[in-house]
């Protein structure tokens, strides 16, 4: 059924004129403003951090904005009461929509990797290129797993767009995916450490440097699951709210 769930919505966001932005587009320009940025140091893996940093924002990017896209058009189209009454636990209903965004987002990694290394010069030099081939997808559901905790708010509101839009830049910035979380002032550690997106962006970068991946890759699967389970329960309680106070239709 999650598998089912995913495909469709995987089918459904390839067809959607803001996933096809948020997924082709944006990672590309991300990427070579980041590579440009970074081709005045002499440190040639700064290069490719800068472009797997860039696929990192658009997975970021494509399951905050799509998993509240696709709420919002459940919403638009009538169908989110169909969806929330089927007689299901709701973690079944909307997990799959976290999921596909994420497995969407898998390609601005992809692109942006072949984007600059085919293009830009970017030299493709892994320190450990097996665990970059786990880590990236891992990282990905991990993403979607953290996506189904937010999903929980857009289900309650009917403007998703008042929690997507303040998210973006932020956890870009806390999580390291361009700046090093070390050059953050010294009060963002914690909201750092308790991101999924951190641990999954510090795993990749530990792929591409050297050292050790999987300590870094561990805490992200962790966070995931607690988040997953914190979602579940979010979902649980957001249904139900949502029903008593009718705010699942537009009006």
């Amino acid at each position: 059924m999650l598998l089912l769930g995913t495909l469709l919505q995987v089918k459904q966001q390839s067809r959607s004129p803001l996933e096809i932005t948020i997924s082709l587009l944006v990672p590309l320009v991300q990427a070579t403003l980041a590579v440009y940025l970074f081709r005045a140091g002499t440190n040639p893996p700064a290069l490719l951090l800068a472009a797997v940093g860039a696929g990192m924002m658009g997975v970021w990017s494509s399951v905050l904005f799509g998993s509240g896209a696709a709420i919002q058009n459940q919403r638009f189209q009538g169908t989110l009461e169909i969806l929330m009454i089927t007689p299901m636990r709701p973690v079944f209903k909307i997990l799959p929509i976290t999921l596909a965004t994420g497995l969407v987002g898998l390609y601005s990694v992809l692109a942006t990797l072949l984007w600059g290394v085919l293009l830009l010069g970017v030299p493709p030099s892994f320190a450990a290129p097996l665990w970059f081939v786990l880590a990236a997808p891992v990282c990905v559901l991990a993403l979607g797993a953290f996506g189904l905790l937010l999903a929980s708010t857009f289900v309650l509101l009917r403007n998703a767009n008042a929690i997507v839009n303040p998210l973006g830049y932020p956890v870009w910035l806390l999580s390291g995916m361009l700046v090093p979380v070390t050059a953050l002032p010294g009060w963002t550690g914690p909201i750092a450490a308790a991101l999924p997106t951190t641990w999954g962006a510090r795993a990749l970068r530990a792929a591409v440097t050297g050292g050790p991946v999987w300590p870094a890759l561990a805490v992200c699967v962790g966070e995931a699951l607690i988040a997953l389970a914190l979602g579940t329960l979010a979902l649980h309680f957001v249904e139900r709210r949502a029903r008593v106070t009718a705010t699942l239709a537009l009006t």
